[in-house]
C-alpha cells in the first residue's frame, strides 16, 4: 500500500540524517586528540543502554498489535499499542531528563564534542517524539474501528518504530 511505501522512503530520508550526524561525529572523533575534551564529563552509559534496551522491548507488544489487528482484534490492538506507547513515553521522558542534566554539566558551545553530542541526541529524542505522535494519531483512530486504512497505518508506523529502535542502537553505541 502507499502509506507503507510512504513510510518506507521517510524512514530512510530520517536513517540518511542520523547517518550524516553519526559520519559527522566519528570525523571530529579521528580527527581530535582527546574525545571528550579535558574537562567535559564522560558521558554515562548505563543509563542510556538500559532505556535503549526498554525502547527496544516496545517493539514486540507493538509487532503483537499489528497481529491482532491483522486477526480483526480491534480491543487487543488498542490494548498492545497503548502499552508500547507508554513504554516509549516513559524512555522518552528519562532520556529529556538526562539531557537536561547534561545541559546543566556542559552545553553545546563548550566545545564541537559536546555540540555533536547534544545534535545527535536531539534528533534521536525528536524521533521518538515523533514516534509518539503517531502513536497517538493511530490510537485515536483505532479507538473507534478497525479498517483496513488503519491496519496500513499500524504497519507502517510499526515499520518507523523499528528503523528508530535500530537508529537508537546505533546513537547509544555512538556515544
Amino acid at each position: 500500500p502507499n502509506g507503507w511505501w510512504g513510510m518506507l522512503v521517510f524512514v530512510a530520508a530520517e536513517a540518511t540524517l542520523v547517518g550524516t550526524i553519526v559520519g559527522t561525529y566519528v570525523y571530529l572523533r579521528v580527527n581530535t586528540s582527546a574525545w571528550p575534551p579535558r574537562g567535559t564529563p564522560e558521558p554515562s552509559l548505563a543509563g542510556p543502554i538500559l532505556l535503549t534496551v526498554a525502547l527496544l522491548a516496545s517493539l514486540v507488544p507493538f509487532r503483537t498489535a499489528i497481529q491482532s489487528a491483522r486477526h480483526g482484534e480491534r480491543g487487543a490492538a488498542l490494548a498492545l499499542g497503548a502499552l508500547a506507547t507508554a513504554i516509549q513515553g516513559a524512555y522518552l521522558g528519562v532520556q529529556i531528563h538526562l539531557f537536561v542534566e547534561d545541559l546543566a554539566r556542559f552545553t553545546p558551545q563548550t566545545s564541537a564534542y559536546a555540540s555533536i553530542y547534544y545534535v545527535l541526541l536531539g534528533a534521536a529524542h525528536a524521533h521518538v517524539a515523533l514516534g509518539l505522535l503517531f502513536d497517538l494519531w493511530l490510537l485515536a483512530r483505532l479507538a473507534s474501528r478497525l479498517t483496513p486504512y488503519r491496519l496500513v497505518a499500524l504497519e507502517s508506523i510499526g515499520l518507523y518504530w523499528l528503523v528508530v529502535g535500530g537508529l537508537t542502537v546505533v546513537v547509544t553505541l555512538t556515544e
